[in-house]
C-alpha cells in the first residue's frame, strides 16, 4: 500500500486495495484504483444520478420506493413507501445505480427511476 493514498471521502490513510477498487474501512467509501482522485471528478450530466422526480441524489441520502419491486429469485416484494436510508451511489452498467440495505431484505441494488428523495 502506498503511503500517499488517502480516502477521498474522509481522508483516512487506512485504505486497502481489493481487485481494481480501493476501499476505506472507516467510511466504507469505494473508488477506482485507476482514478487519481475521485473527489476531483467534476459533476457533469453524465455522472449525476437523479430520482424519479429529477432531484439529484447523493451518497447518504434517504429515499422512498415509489413502485412495488419484485426481488429477483424470491417471492418477496419491496412495497411502495418503503424508506431506504443511507444510500450509496454506484456506476451500474445494468441501470442499478443505488446500493443500499433494506430492513427485512438485506443488501441490494436499486434503479434510481423507482425511488424519490425523502
Amino acid at each position: 500500500m502506498s503511503t500517499e493514498n488517502k480516502c477521498p471521502q474522509c481522508g483516512s490513510e487506512n485504505i486497502y486495495e481489493d481487485g481494481n477498487l480501493w476501499i476505506c474501512p472507516e467510511c466504507t467509501h469505494e473508488w477506482s484504483a485507476h482514478s487519481t482522485n475521485s473527489a476531483e471528478v467534476p459533476a457533469t450530466a453524465d455522472n449525476v444520478i437523479k430520482d424519479a422526480n429529477g432531484n439529484v441524489l447523493q451518497d447518504g441520502d434517504t429515499v422512498v420506493v415509489i413502485k412495488d419491486l419484485k426481488i429477483k429469485g424470491s417471492s418477496s416484494v419491496v412495497k411502495v413507501g418503503t424508506k431506504v436510508k443511507n444510500i450509496r451511489l454506484q456506476e451500474g452498467g445494468d441501470g442499478h445505480d443505488i446500493s443500499c440495505k433494506i430492513d427485512g431484505f438485506g443488501a441490494m441494488n436499486l434503479k434510481s427511476e423507482f425511488v424519490k428523495k425523502a
